[in-house]
């Protein structure tokens, strides 16, 4: 029968020598089965075999269920270990002994040579090995001087091996895994990394491209400005010469009236004439009048000034806006509160007047009189945005109201009935209802209205979403109850009015 064998120890002249020096033991005796060394700190199995501590216990580490190396004793749990003191004093015999034989008949023993077999027992010089087993499968090792090794039956052996292989490669394949988790959490984090590039590369032309308009409407400014100052300057300096060509053709005509006196043989008319002609010309004195360029410095230091100021308040609704809009939520209408007349897109993210009343059940959450609707989801801390496109309307309600408000017959919009509101009427009317209304002159018409609100904070806010601009902000409001966000397309009017509100996604990329 072909048996399997772990491969044993190379043995030194110094194991050979303690056989000699033992008169009843060998040093066989006392080698850990596991090892194949002498016992390091021998420790007993309940079944009676000896091991070194270190090695049963990293046995039983990688070996489940516990199982003893020699017997093949299976333990439910893992057996406790104890100290066999007799068996921990031998090796240390063994070895002291093996020192003293090795430093007294050193020149008998060979130091290891490039080529020859060290021993795999010495831990100061190594020596030659005087004996090794060179395989793995071994046909001797159950007679001669092999009969003291440990074996099993090679098929064992195999079966365990392939146990171990195949733990072995669970592992491997249990690290691949890991890794390749690894590899596409980096990849999705280079994903995630290059789409918040192209956002911040997206608002970085944004803001740029705001921030070149502005300097280009300040440079055209200021070259207004100065074209119009080197106009004034022109219109002066004709007006001076205008009224210098006056004297001038004034004077030449005193001129020619004196010399035709001076010739004059009439001498009572030359006396008659003298004293109005001698007299000093009605002249204005030119001696301090000056046509001064006028000084472009103070205009340009004033036209710079009032550019950074711009940009410092165009960079500042801007990042106010991208920061509000970093609390972005998901909002859609919720059609148990929409006034009958009103008509809901499938998904929700739209509304509009469709003049015919539906037949709807009168609920206590459904608005009864105003073409109003209010959105599923409600709020009660923290902070939360949403954008509406508002585009084409001449009517529109927008902003956030509470739970508790009243739904039924004619609606008060104000704080103090639990509205938060910002409105549109007659195309280009925008107020505040704030109780009382708050007229807002705004230099362009939105679009795009973002309604914001910081619930801690006590903050409504209202932004024209394409100009970056703040339209109004409700501020040290007391919130109590949920807030819902609050929509009103108004009356259709006859289809001036029939475009919808649209609840849109915030767009990052514009």
């Amino acid at each position: 029968m072909h048996l399997f064998a772990l491969v044993p120890k190379r043995a030194c002249p110094q194991s050979e020598d303690i056989s000699a020096a033992s008169c009843l033991l060998t040093e066989d005796q006392f080698l850990c089965s596991i090892c194949l060394d002498v016992f390091t700190d021998p420790v007993s199995t309940p079944c009676g075999h000896n091991f070194c501590k270190a090695c049963i216990s990293q046995h039983w580490d990688t070996k489940v269920p516990y199982q003893c190396p020699n017997c093949k004793k299976l333990f439910h749990t893992r057996p406790e270990l104890l100290v066999n003191t007799f068996i921990s004093e031998m090796p240390a015999q063994f070895r002291q002994s093996a020192q003293q034989k090795a430093s007294s008949s050193s020149s008998e023993q060979h130091v290891v040579k490039p080529g020859e077999v060290p021993c795999d027992a010495c831990t100061g010089t190594r020596l030659k090995a005087l004996k090794s087993c060179l395989v793995c499968v071994c046909m001797l090792c159950t007679y001669s001087e092999h009969k003291t090794h440990d074996v099993v039956p090679l098929k064992e052996g195999c079966e365990g091996k392939k146990a171990e292989l195949w733990k072995t490669d669970a592992k491997i394949q249990q690290m691949i895994q890991k890794r390749r988790l690894k590899i596409q959490e980096m990849n999705r984090s280079v994903e995630l990394s290059k789409e918040g590039a192209d956002r911040e590369i997206a608002d970085g032309v944004q803001v740029f491209t705001a921030l070149k308009e502005s300097v280009e409407r300040s440079q055209a400014e200021l070259m207004d400005t100065i074209k119009e100052k080197q106009r004034e300057t022109e219109e002066q300096a004709a007006g001076l010469i205008k009224e210098l060509e006056q004297e001038v053709s004034e004077l030449k005509k005193r001129s020619s009236e004196v010399e035709q006196l001076s010739r004059s043989e009439d001498q009572l008319h030359l006396l008659q004439s003298f004293t109005s002609l001698n007299a000093a010309p009605p002249t204005k004195n030119w001696t301090e009048v000056r046509v001064r360029p006028p000084s472009y410095e103070e205009t340009v230091r004033r036209a710079v000034t009032q550019l950074e100021e711009t940009l410092r308040k165009q960079m500042k609704k801007l990042l106010e806006l991208k920061r509000v809009q970093q609390s972005e939520v998901e909002v859609t209408l919720d059609p148990d509160t929409a006034h009958s007349n009103l008509i809901l897109s499938v998904d929700g993210k739209q509304v509009k007047d469709g003049d015919v009343k539906k037949n709807l059940p009168d609920n206590p959450e459904r608005f009864n009189s105003s073409p109003n609707v209010l959105a599923k989801q409600s709020f009660s801390s923290g902070r939360f945005y949403c954008e509406v496109q508002v585009k084409g309307k001449t009517d529109w309600d927008l902003g956030v109201a509470r739970e508790s408000i009243n739904r039924k017959g004619n609606i008060s919009l104000s704080p103090q009935k639990g509205y938060w509101v910002v409105v549109l009427r007659n195309e280009n009317k925008y107020k505040a209802c704030a109780g009382p209304a708050v007229r807002l002159s705004l230099k362009s018409q939105p679009e795009k209205v973002g309604v914001f609100v910081d619930y801690e904070e006590g903050l409504v806010s209202f932004y024209d979403v394409d100009a970056a601009a703040l339209i109004y902000s409700f501020t040290g409001c007391c919130f109590k109850e949920k807030l819902y966000p609050y929509f009103s397309p108004c009356n259709n009017n006859g289809g001036k009015n029939s475009a919808p509100l649209i609840i849109s996604p915030v767009n990052h990329t514009e």
